[in-house]
């Protein structure tokens, strides 16, 4: 750290924070000062010796209260992020107190969050019940952008187009599983007979699908429009079970993994046939930004996760 750097974080008192953001978010020092049960004008000279630190106005003070200067709504922001922060770390060192020994921050998409890590997780608890794990479901741009910027440890995730753009050539990435990718409609489809298909004539059917963002619907627009024809996907929703259903009620077909598949029998009379594309074959990665920097136990889920692989870059 710059000794200007040192210097800037010496002057910002964590307590002055606090109530910069009690202020903003009761757009009044004196609603503040009654419910962080302080004086006013205690509140008043903190926020001057503040907007000092900073050497700028952070509030427009009127008679009917304050509001925030475009440098008190970046305060604001940085402000909060730095007090969750240290919420998130109260809250993981008093469960070093009661015996939990470790944290391990993931983000995963939904495909690895249904088919495997039920499973996957299940076991490394049962062998290391002293380690936490937060896991969170997000798309796969999403957990690479958490990754990157440090807000999980570890993702799972599809890459292909979902790497664009989210710092992942700067990731770290290793095998996880793999799956691939069928076209499940009702039994009584037209196309339910068939033992696979070409994504050309799926482009013929309406199409029920995830996110705009997930790594499915990504796949499906970029070879639709290779293909130079229009993607028919009337329905999005967010989860596979629900896809099944929509599905199972005559709404159009989808592209979901076959082990999902599998595991989503009895959401109604449904058939999947292969889709014959190279693209339907595809590769689960654990990501991290660097895996020999990562925390000891961070290290052991990756180690149980994936076996005896190497880190390629």
């Amino acid at each position: 750290m710059k000794s200007s750097e040192r210097s800037f974080a010496r002057r910002i008192d964590l307590t002055s924070l606090q109530l910069f953001v009690a202020v903003c978010e009761l757009g009044s020092i004196g609603r503040a000062a009654e419910r962080e049960f302080i004086a006013a004008s205690a509140v008043s000279k903190r926020l001057s010796d503040l907007e000092a630190a900073v050497d700028t106005a952070l509030l427009y003070r009127h008679s009917r209260g304050v509001t925030l200067t475009p440098a008190g709504e970046s305060l604001l922001h940085h402000a909060r992020t730095v007090l969750f922060g240290l919420e998130r770390m109260q809250g993981e060192l008093s469960e070093y107190a009661e015996g939990v020994r470790g944290h391990v921050r993931m983000h995963a998409n939904i495909s690895a969050i249904v088919q495997f890590l039920p499973e996957d997780l299940g076991h490394f608890a049962r062998a290391h019940s002293q380690i936490k794990i937060d896991l969170q479901e997000h798309l796969s741009p999403e957990v690479l952008q958490a990754v990157q910027e440090g807000a999980a440890d570890l993702g799972i995730c599809s890459l292909g187009n979902a790497s664009q753009g989210n710092g992942a050539a700067e990731l770290q990435s290793r095998p996880y599983r793999s799956d691939r990718l069928v076209l499940v409609m009702p039994q009584t489809h037209a196309l339910s007979a068939r033992e696979a298909i070409k994504f050309d004539e799926v482009l013929d059917w309406d199409i029920v699908g995830l996110h705009a963002g997930s790594s499915i619907s990504l796949a499906m627009r970029a070879a639709a429009a290779q293909a130079g024809r229009p993607l028919r996907q009337r329905i999005q929703v967010t989860s596979l079970d629900t896809m099944c259903r929509m599905i199972d009620n005559g709404l159009g077909v989808g592209l979901l993994p076959d082990r999902a598949f599998a595991l989503m029998q009895g959401l109604g009379r449904l058939a999947a046939v292969r889709l014959d594309e190279p693209w339907a074959e595809r590769e689960l990665r654990l990501v991290a930004r660097d895996f020999d920097a990562l925390p000891v136990t961070a290290r052991l889920l990756v180690e149980h996760l994936a076996p005896k692989i190497s880190p390629s870059p």
